[in-house]
């Protein structure tokens, strides 16, 4: 890489869940500075486009950053998006549609600007810098309210024309299953993401086959996550445990279709639920992935559990920036 790359700063920032994460890298991928800041629900798109600039300004500032050393800045949303022109078609968490991003940062900060989905974004930073380096052909699945995915292949990110792909949660697992939130039937969403996890704990918990959820966190779904259904079966509750390899298995015929078309030689699962229950995730998908294969490809992929929680997101799309702007990957 030349010499006036490697004084570049680029901009992560992660625009996904309840949070906006913003931080500096130099070219070397070491945090130079990181701030964050909470998403308000509807707030509406000006003003949550100004609080994004005022996050990056305040980030530039801890540093000291000379403008002409800024060399990009990338964006991980969720919801449909146009990645060409940098516009989020629609952000349904935040209530924001047809937001031209791109353009407000660039006139901004004068420096290029980019986005690409926020789970695509934890892919890549898995892939350049987690669970996946090395790796030629990574599949990731990261479930969460929703279940997003994303594939990079020969160090590009699999897109479609003008958005993003790899819709793994709307893979239909059963024809007659449960309602989705797409309105169609039987996807994976609607029978392996967090709310689905939960509402099927829910009601174990109101039959009374959960006590220690019951006791500790009763039946509103809304304070059924990650850390209580960890905790629930760390106490004793089997019947949790049960639903969540259930769920994994289910992920798992997924994965096992994917492979059957693109034959990733890492598979990676990342998410809240994942990092708090990696290994009722990971053996389940695999086992159940690997009765889905061709007999050739059984085995002949790992499946591995994200390394890098929430940074990588906010690492993958600082790296995205410096490989669209320079060709090249850091290391």
């Amino acid at each position: 890489m030349n010499t006036a790359h490697k004084r570049k700063c680029w901009i992560g920032f992660d625009l996904g869940g309840t949070k906006m994460l913003c931080q500096a890298f130099d070219s070397e991928f070491s945090c130079l500075s990181r701030n964050r800041d909470r998403t308000r629900g509807y707030e509406g798109a000006k003003s949550g486009v100004e609080r994004i600039i005022k996050l990056i300004a305040e980030t530039l500032k801890d540093i000291n950053l000379p403008s002409e050393e800024l060399g990009g800045i990338c964006i991980g949303c969720p919801g449909p998006l146009d990645l060409d022109e940098g516009v989020i078609i629609e952000a349904p968490n935040l209530g924001w549609k047809n937001v031209r991003i791109k353009k407000e940062l660039e006139q901004e900060f004068g420096c290029p600007a980019a986005i690409m989905n926020d789970v695509d974004a934890g892919v890549y930073g898995e892939y350049r810098f987690g669970a996946a380096k090395g790796a030629r052909c990574v599949l990731g699945v990261f479930p969460g309210t929703g279940i997003g995915g994303g594939c990079v292949y020969d160090g590009e990110i699999l897109r479609g024309r003008t958005g993003s792909a790899m819709e793994v949660g709307h893979m239909q697992i059963n024809s007659g299953g449960p309602l989705c939130g797409c309105g169609r039937r039987g996807c994976l969403e609607a029978v392996a993401s967090r709310l689905a996890i939960s509402s099927a704990v829910c009601q174990a918990a109101y039959r009374g086959d959960a006590p220690y959820l019951m006791e500790n966190y009763g039946t509103d779904l809304s304070n059924i996550r990650s850390k209580a259904l960890s905790q629930s079966i760390a106490n004793g509750d089997e019947v949790i445990e049960e639903i969540v390899c259930n769920a994994a298995c289910q992920i798992g015929i997924a994965v096992g279709n994917l492979i059957n078309v693109l034959l990733p030689d890492t598979v990676v699962l990342g998410g809240g639920l994942v990092e708090a229950m990696p290994d009722l995730f990971v053996k389940p998908v695999r086992k159940s992935a690997n009765k889905r294969v061709m007999p050739a490809y059984v085995d002949s992929f790992d499946v591995v559990a994200a390394k890098l929680g929430d940074d990588a997101a906010i690492m993958g799309a600082a790296a995205w920036i410096q490989h669209l702007e320079t060709g090249k990957d850091a290391g």
